[in-house]
Protein backbone atom coordinates (compact mmCIF):
# COMPACT_ATOMS: atom_id res chain seq x y z
CA UNK A 1 0.00 0.00 0.00
CA UNK A 2 1.25 3.49 -0.71
CA UNK A 3 0.97 5.66 1.91
CA UNK A 4 -0.24 9.37 0.41
CA UNK A 5 -0.96 12.75 2.39
CA UNK A 6 -3.09 14.92 0.99
CA UNK A 7 -3.11 18.59 2.13
CA UNK A 8 -5.56 20.93 0.73
CA UNK A 9 -7.89 23.71 2.06
CA UNK A 10 -12.03 21.99 1.90
CA UNK A 11 -13.22 25.40 1.96
CA UNK A 12 -12.60 26.40 -1.17
CA UNK A 13 -13.90 25.02 -4.33
CA UNK A 14 -10.73 25.00 -5.98
CA UNK A 15 -8.69 22.53 -4.04
CA UNK A 16 -11.99 20.41 -3.57
CA UNK A 17 -11.99 19.66 -7.48
CA UNK A 18 -8.50 19.02 -7.51
CA UNK A 19 -8.76 16.38 -4.72
CA UNK A 20 -11.87 14.82 -6.84
CA UNK A 21 -9.88 14.69 -9.75
CA UNK A 22 -6.84 12.69 -7.02
CA UNK A 23 -9.31 10.57 -5.90
CA UNK A 24 -10.56 9.39 -9.47
CA UNK A 25 -6.82 8.33 -9.78
CA UNK A 26 -7.26 6.50 -6.86
CA UNK A 27 -10.38 4.32 -7.56
CA UNK A 28 -8.44 3.30 -10.48
CA UNK A 29 -5.42 1.99 -9.60
CA UNK A 30 -5.95 0.19 -5.74
CA UNK A 31 -3.24 -0.07 -3.43
CA UNK A 32 -3.13 3.18 -2.12
CA UNK A 33 -3.78 4.43 1.98
CA UNK A 34 -4.83 7.91 2.31
CA UNK A 35 -3.86 10.72 4.49
CA UNK A 36 -5.81 13.60 4.87
CA UNK A 37 -5.45 17.44 5.68
CA UNK A 38 -8.53 19.32 4.95
CA UNK A 39 -8.04 22.29 7.31
CA UNK A 40 -7.56 26.18 5.90
CA UNK A 41 -4.11 25.99 4.93
CA UNK A 42 -2.91 28.66 7.49
CA UNK A 43 -4.41 26.36 10.31
CA UNK A 44 -3.08 23.29 9.26
CA UNK A 45 -1.07 21.49 12.17
CA UNK A 46 1.02 19.02 10.34
CA UNK A 47 2.61 16.37 11.74
CA UNK A 48 6.46 15.89 11.35
CA UNK A 49 6.56 14.63 7.79
CA UNK A 50 10.03 13.38 8.09
CA UNK A 51 8.82 11.09 10.72
CA UNK A 52 5.90 10.17 9.40
CA UNK A 53 6.20 6.78 7.41
CA UNK A 54 4.48 7.56 4.50
CA UNK A 55 5.82 7.56 0.79
CA UNK A 56 4.34 10.66 -0.92
CA UNK A 57 2.41 14.00 -0.26
CA UNK A 58 0.37 16.18 -3.08
CA UNK A 59 -0.53 19.78 -1.07
CA UNK A 60 -1.30 23.18 -1.78
CA UNK A 61 1.64 25.21 -1.73
CA UNK A 62 -0.40 28.59 -1.18
CA UNK A 63 0.59 28.91 2.54
CA UNK A 64 4.52 28.78 3.01
CA UNK A 65 4.53 27.17 6.27
CA UNK A 66 2.63 24.00 4.39
CA UNK A 67 5.10 24.45 1.48
CA UNK A 68 7.97 24.05 3.49
CA UNK A 69 7.19 21.38 5.77
CA UNK A 70 6.56 19.03 2.71
CA UNK A 71 9.91 20.29 1.10
CA UNK A 72 11.68 19.60 4.37
CA UNK A 73 10.06 15.90 4.43
CA UNK A 74 12.48 14.79 1.96
CA UNK A 75 8.83 12.57 0.35
CA UNK A 76 8.19 12.82 -2.98
CA UNK A 77 6.13 15.04 -3.21
CA UNK A 78 3.70 17.18 -5.97
CA UNK A 79 2.22 21.01 -5.70
CA UNK A 80 -0.83 22.67 -6.92
CA UNK A 81 -2.01 25.75 -6.46
CA UNK A 82 -2.91 29.64 -7.89
CA UNK A 83 1.01 29.22 -9.45
CA UNK A 84 2.23 32.05 -7.24
CA UNK A 85 2.42 30.56 -3.53
CA UNK A 86 5.51 29.03 -2.65
CA UNK A 87 7.42 27.41 -5.11
CA UNK A 88 10.82 24.75 -5.12
CA UNK A 89 13.15 23.93 -7.75
CA UNK A 90 12.91 20.17 -6.69
CA UNK A 91 9.32 19.88 -6.19
CA UNK A 92 6.97 19.73 -9.55
CA UNK A 93 4.13 21.92 -9.43
CA UNK A 94 0.33 22.07 -11.59
CA UNK A 95 -1.58 25.75 -12.29
CA UNK A 96 -4.36 27.24 -14.16
CA UNK A 97 -3.67 28.75 -17.44
CA UNK A 98 -4.70 32.09 -16.85
CA UNK A 99 -4.03 33.37 -20.13
CA UNK A 100 -6.16 31.28 -21.81
CA UNK A 101 -9.01 31.72 -19.17
CA UNK A 102 -8.80 35.51 -19.79
CA UNK A 103 -9.34 34.86 -23.45
CA UNK A 104 -12.13 32.44 -23.58
CA UNK A 105 -14.11 35.02 -21.22
CA UNK A 106 -13.37 37.23 -23.79
CA UNK A 107 -14.74 34.96 -27.05
CA UNK A 108 -17.85 34.59 -24.98
CA UNK A 109 -18.72 38.49 -24.56
CA UNK A 110 -17.24 38.87 -27.96
CA UNK A 111 -19.74 37.01 -29.94
CA UNK A 112 -22.51 38.45 -27.96
CA UNK A 113 -21.50 41.71 -29.37
CA UNK A 114 -20.23 43.80 -26.42
CA UNK A 115 -17.76 46.86 -27.16
CA UNK A 116 -17.51 47.62 -23.22
CA UNK A 117 -15.39 45.56 -21.12
CA UNK A 118 -13.81 45.26 -17.51
CA UNK A 119 -12.12 43.47 -14.83
CA UNK A 120 -12.92 43.28 -11.68
CA UNK A 121 -9.99 41.52 -8.85
CA UNK A 122 -8.37 41.89 -5.75
CA UNK A 123 -5.61 44.16 -4.14
CA UNK A 124 -2.49 42.50 -4.96
CA UNK A 125 -1.32 40.42 -1.98
CA UNK A 126 1.52 37.59 -2.21
CA UNK A 127 -0.14 34.81 -3.56
CA UNK A 128 -3.08 36.52 -5.70
CA UNK A 129 -0.66 37.07 -8.71
CA UNK A 130 -3.56 35.42 -10.18
CA UNK A 131 -5.95 38.06 -10.47
CA UNK A 132 -3.50 40.47 -11.87
CA UNK A 133 -2.02 37.62 -14.34
CA UNK A 134 -6.00 37.33 -15.82
CA UNK A 135 -6.71 41.04 -15.72
CA UNK A 136 -3.49 41.41 -17.58
CA UNK A 137 -4.68 38.90 -20.30
CA UNK A 138 -7.97 39.97 -20.85
CA UNK A 139 -6.91 43.42 -21.28
CA UNK A 140 -3.90 42.43 -23.70
CA UNK A 141 -5.99 40.28 -26.09
CA UNK A 142 -9.62 42.59 -25.74
CA UNK A 143 -6.27 45.72 -27.09
CA UNK A 144 -5.57 42.89 -29.70
CA UNK A 145 -8.91 42.59 -30.87
CA UNK A 146 -9.99 46.77 -30.51
CA UNK A 147 -11.26 47.29 -27.43
CA UNK A 148 -10.12 48.88 -24.35
CA UNK A 149 -10.89 47.30 -20.95
CA UNK A 150 -11.16 49.36 -17.46
CA UNK A 151 -9.95 48.04 -13.74
CA UNK A 152 -11.14 47.87 -10.80
CA UNK A 153 -8.84 45.72 -7.51
CA UNK A 154 -10.74 46.60 -4.87
CA UNK A 155 -9.16 48.50 -1.60
CA UNK A 156 -9.95 46.09 1.22
CA UNK A 157 -8.09 42.59 1.62
CA UNK A 158 -10.47 40.56 3.37
CA UNK A 159 -14.42 40.17 3.65
CA UNK A 160 -14.89 42.11 6.96
CA UNK A 161 -15.30 45.45 4.94
CA UNK A 162 -18.04 44.35 2.60
CA UNK A 163 -20.17 47.13 3.23
CA UNK A 164 -17.43 49.89 2.12
CA UNK A 165 -16.38 47.34 -0.34
CA UNK A 166 -19.82 46.86 -2.14
CA UNK A 167 -20.40 50.82 -2.29
CA UNK A 168 -17.04 51.09 -4.16
CA UNK A 169 -17.83 48.64 -6.73
CA UNK A 170 -21.48 49.78 -7.05
CA UNK A 171 -20.07 53.36 -8.06
CA UNK A 172 -17.12 51.93 -9.78
CA UNK A 173 -19.77 49.87 -11.94
CA UNK A 174 -22.08 53.06 -12.11
CA UNK A 175 -19.26 55.18 -13.57
CA UNK A 176 -18.48 52.15 -16.30
CA UNK A 177 -20.20 52.71 -19.78
CA UNK A 178 -23.36 50.28 -20.71
CA UNK A 179 -24.01 47.91 -21.63
CA UNK A 180 -20.54 46.20 -20.21
CA UNK A 181 -19.44 43.02 -20.17
CA UNK A 182 -17.20 42.04 -17.00
CA UNK A 183 -14.58 39.40 -16.30
CA UNK A 184 -14.39 38.93 -12.23
CA UNK A 185 -11.07 37.41 -10.85
CA UNK A 186 -13.00 34.61 -9.33
CA UNK A 187 -16.67 32.98 -8.68
CA UNK A 188 -16.61 34.94 -5.22
CA UNK A 189 -15.46 38.18 -6.91
CA UNK A 190 -18.19 37.51 -9.95
CA UNK A 191 -20.85 37.07 -6.72
CA UNK A 192 -19.87 40.31 -5.16
CA UNK A 193 -20.35 42.19 -8.59
CA UNK A 194 -23.46 40.67 -9.04
CA UNK A 195 -24.51 41.41 -4.92
CA UNK A 196 -23.51 45.31 -5.70
CA UNK A 197 -25.70 45.82 -9.21
CA UNK A 198 -28.61 44.63 -6.88
CA UNK A 199 -27.94 47.03 -4.64
CA UNK A 200 -27.14 49.50 -7.14
CA UNK A 201 -30.05 48.92 -9.24
CA UNK A 202 -28.15 47.92 -12.63
CA UNK A 203 -29.95 45.13 -14.82
CA UNK A 204 -28.05 42.05 -15.08
CA UNK A 205 -27.04 40.80 -17.97
CA UNK A 206 -28.53 44.07 -19.84
CA UNK A 207 -26.71 46.82 -18.69
CA UNK A 208 -23.97 44.55 -16.82
CA UNK A 209 -22.79 40.90 -17.99
CA UNK A 210 -20.47 38.73 -15.65
CA UNK A 211 -18.30 35.95 -16.28
CA UNK A 212 -16.57 34.27 -12.88
CA UNK A 213 -13.87 31.72 -12.73
CA UNK A 214 -13.81 28.62 -11.57
CA UNK A 215 -17.37 26.78 -11.79
CA UNK A 216 -18.34 26.62 -8.57
CA UNK A 217 -21.59 24.91 -8.97
CA UNK A 218 -23.36 25.73 -5.56
CA UNK A 219 -21.64 29.84 -5.68
CA UNK A 220 -22.89 30.32 -9.31
CA UNK A 221 -26.35 28.75 -8.69
CA UNK A 222 -26.73 30.85 -5.39
CA UNK A 223 -26.46 34.12 -7.59
CA UNK A 224 -28.64 36.03 -8.35
CA UNK A 225 -28.94 36.00 -11.59
CA UNK A 226 -26.88 32.45 -11.82
CA UNK A 227 -23.45 33.20 -12.45
CA UNK A 228 -21.27 32.11 -16.14
CA UNK A 229 -18.21 30.97 -15.13
CA UNK A 230 -14.81 29.31 -16.42
CA UNK A 231 -14.54 25.55 -15.44
CA UNK A 232 -10.63 25.09 -14.79
CA UNK A 233 -9.08 21.96 -15.63
CA UNK A 234 -8.54 21.76 -11.84
CA UNK A 235 -9.65 17.94 -11.75
CA UNK A 236 -7.38 17.40 -13.86
CA UNK A 237 -4.81 19.18 -11.98
CA UNK A 238 -5.48 16.71 -9.53
CA UNK A 239 -5.72 13.46 -11.90
CA UNK A 240 -1.96 14.34 -13.54
CA UNK A 241 -0.31 14.85 -10.20
CA UNK A 242 -1.52 12.00 -8.81
CA UNK A 243 -0.42 9.95 -11.51
CA UNK A 244 2.68 12.00 -11.55
CA UNK A 245 3.42 11.40 -7.71
CA UNK A 246 2.56 7.61 -8.42
CA UNK A 247 5.43 7.50 -11.02
CA UNK A 248 7.89 8.90 -8.82
CA UNK A 249 6.78 6.90 -5.79
CA UNK A 250 8.75 4.32 -8.46
CA UNK A 251 11.68 6.31 -8.78
CA UNK A 252 10.89 8.50 -11.73
CA UNK A 253 12.64 11.89 -11.45
CA UNK A 254 10.14 14.44 -13.82
CA UNK A 255 12.46 16.74 -15.86
CA UNK A 256 10.10 19.36 -15.89
CA UNK A 257 8.67 21.10 -12.75
CA UNK A 258 5.62 22.98 -14.27
CA UNK A 259 2.80 22.27 -15.26
CA UNK A 260 -0.19 24.55 -16.77
CA UNK A 261 -3.78 23.18 -17.24
CA UNK A 262 -5.67 24.75 -19.88
CA UNK A 263 -9.63 25.45 -18.85
CA UNK A 264 -12.45 23.20 -19.95
CA UNK A 265 -15.05 25.60 -20.61
CA UNK A 266 -17.13 28.36 -20.25
CA UNK A 267 -20.29 27.34 -18.72
CA UNK A 268 -22.84 29.55 -19.60
CA UNK A 269 -25.72 30.85 -17.03
CA UNK A 270 -28.13 33.58 -17.06
CA UNK A 271 -25.56 36.29 -16.00
CA UNK A 272 -24.25 36.42 -19.48
CA UNK A 273 -27.45 35.19 -21.33
CA UNK A 274 -28.11 38.58 -23.81
CA UNK A 275 -26.82 39.96 -26.66
CA UNK A 276 -25.48 43.26 -26.78
CA UNK A 277 -26.19 44.53 -29.96
CA UNK A 278 -28.20 48.12 -31.03
CA UNK A 279 -29.26 47.03 -34.57
CA UNK A 280 -32.24 45.22 -34.14
CA UNK A 281 -32.10 43.35 -38.11
CA UNK A 282 -28.48 42.01 -36.74
CA UNK A 283 -30.01 41.20 -33.21
CA UNK A 284 -33.17 39.68 -35.32
CA UNK A 285 -30.69 37.50 -37.72
CA UNK A 286 -28.60 36.47 -34.38
CA UNK A 287 -31.89 35.05 -32.93
CA UNK A 288 -32.98 33.11 -35.85
CA UNK A 289 -29.44 31.69 -36.38
CA UNK A 290 -30.00 30.50 -32.92
CA UNK A 291 -33.18 29.02 -33.61
CA UNK A 292 -32.77 27.22 -36.96
CA UNK A 293 -28.65 26.80 -37.34
CA UNK A 294 -28.88 22.71 -36.62
CA UNK A 295 -31.17 23.08 -39.92
CA UNK A 296 -28.63 23.72 -42.01
CA UNK A 297 -29.32 27.04 -42.93
CA UNK A 298 -27.27 29.38 -45.38
CA UNK A 299 -26.44 33.16 -45.34
CA UNK A 300 -29.27 33.68 -48.12
CA UNK A 301 -32.19 32.10 -45.60
CA UNK A 302 -31.23 34.75 -42.86
CA UNK A 303 -31.84 37.56 -45.13
CA UNK A 304 -34.91 36.24 -46.68
CA UNK A 305 -36.25 36.04 -43.09
CA UNK A 306 -35.54 38.99 -42.12
CA UNK A 307 -36.42 40.80 -45.46
CA UNK A 308 -33.36 42.05 -46.12
CA UNK A 309 -31.11 41.77 -48.77
CA UNK A 310 -27.57 39.82 -48.53
CA UNK A 311 -25.37 42.34 -48.74
CA UNK A 312 -27.35 44.65 -46.84
CA UNK A 313 -27.45 42.31 -43.78
CA UNK A 314 -24.06 41.08 -44.16
CA UNK A 315 -22.85 44.73 -43.90
CA UNK A 316 -25.11 45.74 -40.72
CA UNK A 317 -23.37 42.58 -39.52
CA UNK A 318 -19.88 43.36 -39.51
CA UNK A 319 -20.32 46.81 -38.52
CA UNK A 320 -21.79 45.58 -35.47
CA UNK A 321 -20.36 42.40 -34.16
CA UNK A 322 -16.96 42.48 -36.28
CA UNK A 323 -17.48 38.61 -38.10
CA UNK A 324 -19.94 37.56 -40.56
CA UNK A 325 -23.00 35.79 -40.78
CA UNK A 326 -21.51 32.85 -41.92
CA UNK A 327 -18.96 32.74 -39.18
CA UNK A 328 -22.07 33.35 -36.80
CA UNK A 329 -24.05 30.34 -38.42
CA UNK A 330 -20.42 28.04 -37.74
CA UNK A 331 -20.19 29.13 -34.72
CA UNK A 332 -23.36 28.14 -32.98
CA UNK A 333 -23.44 25.26 -34.65
CA UNK A 334 -20.51 24.21 -33.11
CA UNK A 335 -21.01 25.03 -29.84
CA UNK A 336 -24.32 23.31 -30.37
CA UNK A 337 -22.26 20.28 -31.51
CA UNK A 338 -20.18 20.72 -27.99
CA UNK A 339 -22.33 20.83 -26.08
CA UNK A 340 -24.00 17.23 -27.23
CA UNK A 341 -19.93 16.00 -27.07
CA UNK A 342 -19.55 17.44 -23.70
CA UNK A 343 -23.24 16.89 -22.26
CA UNK A 344 -24.60 13.40 -23.65
CA UNK A 345 -23.20 9.87 -25.08
CA UNK A 346 -24.55 10.39 -28.11
CA UNK A 347 -22.18 8.40 -30.79
CA UNK A 348 -20.41 11.28 -32.93
CA UNK A 349 -22.12 9.76 -35.71
CA UNK A 350 -25.80 10.48 -34.43
CA UNK A 351 -24.30 14.02 -33.81
CA UNK A 352 -23.15 14.72 -36.68
CA UNK A 353 -26.89 13.65 -38.56
CA UNK A 354 -28.57 15.45 -35.91
CA UNK A 355 -26.41 18.63 -36.61
CA UNK A 356 -27.23 19.01 -40.35
CA UNK A 357 -23.77 17.66 -41.55
CA UNK A 358 -22.82 15.57 -43.83
CA UNK A 359 -20.99 12.95 -42.28
CA UNK A 360 -18.86 13.06 -39.07
CA UNK A 361 -15.69 13.39 -41.04
CA UNK A 362 -16.69 16.89 -41.70
CA UNK A 363 -18.14 18.18 -38.56
CA UNK A 364 -14.80 16.69 -36.75
CA UNK A 365 -12.89 18.88 -39.44
CA UNK A 366 -14.70 22.00 -38.33
CA UNK A 367 -14.91 21.03 -34.47
CA UNK A 368 -10.89 20.73 -34.39
CA UNK A 369 -11.37 24.37 -36.25
CA UNK A 370 -13.32 25.96 -33.40
CA UNK A 371 -11.81 23.81 -30.65
CA UNK A 372 -8.42 22.97 -31.46
CA UNK A 373 -9.56 18.90 -30.72
CA UNK A 374 -11.36 16.40 -32.56
CA UNK A 375 -14.69 16.16 -30.40
CA UNK A 376 -13.43 12.35 -29.55
CA UNK A 377 -10.67 13.83 -28.01
CA UNK A 378 -12.86 16.73 -26.72
CA UNK A 379 -15.37 14.32 -25.18
CA UNK A 380 -12.37 12.00 -23.34
CA UNK A 381 -10.17 15.05 -22.37
CA UNK A 382 -13.85 16.36 -20.24
CA UNK A 383 -14.37 13.08 -18.89
CA UNK A 384 -10.50 12.87 -17.31
CA UNK A 385 -10.62 16.39 -15.56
Amino acid sequence: MRRVALIYDARHAYDGKVMLGVARYVRERPGFNIYLERDALKDQKLPPLSQWEGDGVIANFDHPSVASAVSRSGLPAVGFGSGYGWRSASIPYFFSNNKMISQKAADHFLTRGFRNFAFCGYPKNRINGWSHERERAFCVYLKSRGHSCASYSGRFRTGRHWGAEQQSIGEWLLSLPKPVAILAANDSRGHQVLEACQAFELAVPQQIAVIGVNNDELLCQLSNPSLTSIEQGTEKIGYEAAALLDRMMNGYKPRTRRFIVDPVRVVARNSTNVLAVGDHLVAGAMAFIAANAMNGIKVSHVGRALGISRSTLEARFKKALSFSIHAAIQRARMDRVRALVSGTTLPLKQIAATSGFRSVQHMTTLFKKSFAQSPARYRLNLHQT
